[in-house]
C-alpha cells in the first residue's frame, strides 16, 4: 500500500503513525522522516557554529547564556568577506604566486593587502584574463615599489638670495 505524505512529499511503503511525545512512552526508538532529521541536523549545525571561540567569554545563546554583544554579526561578515577574497585570489593567482603573496604578507601585511586589493579590482574590471604567474606578480610588486619610491623621494630645492645692495641702488 503506497501513500504520499503531505508534509514531505515522499512515498512510503507503509503508513507510520505521526510521532506525538507522551510521558508514558518508554521506547527509545522514535520514528522520524527525512525532513525531521534534516531539521535536527540544521539546528545542530547552527548550535555548533554559535559555539565557535570567536564569540568571547559569554555562553552561546542556545545554552541559556547571553549572546555576545553585537560582535557576532560583524565577525561573521568579516569572515565571509575574507572567504570571498580568498576565493577570488585562488581563482586569479597561480599557486606559486599565492605562496609568494603569503610570504610577503608575513613581512609587510599592508603591501600584501594593497596588492590583493589591486588584483581583485583588476579581476573585477576584466583586466586579468588568465591566472597571474609568480613572474607577473613580481613585476607588479616592482611597479608598486617604484611608484612608492618616487612618491617618497626627497627633493632638495636650492633658493638663492639676491644681493640686496645692487638692485636697491638702481631704483633710486
Amino acid at each position: 500500500m503506497e501513500c504520499q505524505s503531505a508534509v514531505v512529499g515522499i512515498r512510503t511503503s507503509s503508513i507510520l503513525p505521526p510521532y506525538t511525545p507522551s510521558s508514558s512512552s518508554t521506547s527509545h526508538h522514535i520514528p522520524m522522516d527525512d525532513a525531521e532529521l534534516q531539521a535536527i541536523r540544521q539546528a545542530r549545525l547552527r548550535e555548533l557554529q554559535s559555539q565557535q571561540p570567536s564569540r568571547g567569554p559569554s555562553a552561546p545563546s542556545g545554552f541559556g547564556g547571553a549572546p555576545a554583544a553585537g560582535g557576532g554579526d560583524d565577525e561573521s561578515k568579516r569572515q565571509a568577506e575574507e572567504d570571498a577574497r580568498g576565493t577570488i585570489l585562488a581563482q586569479i593567482l597561480a599557486p606559486a604566486a599565492r605562496e609568494r603573496l603569503r610570504r610577503i604578507e608575513l613581512v609587510r601585511a599592508d603591501r600584501a593587502r594593497g596588492v590583493e586589493n589591486m588584483l581583485i579590482q583588476m579581476a573585477r574590471t576584466g583586466q586579468i584574463r588568465q591566472k597571474v604567474s609568480e613572474e607577473e606578480l613580481i613585476g607588479l610588486l616592482e611597479e608598486i615599489s617604484g611608484q612608492e619610491s618616487k612618491r617618497n623621494q626627497t627633493k632638495i630645492v636650492m633658493q638663492r638670495r639676491r644681493d640686496l645692495d645692487e638692485d636697491d641702488d638702481d631704483w633710486d
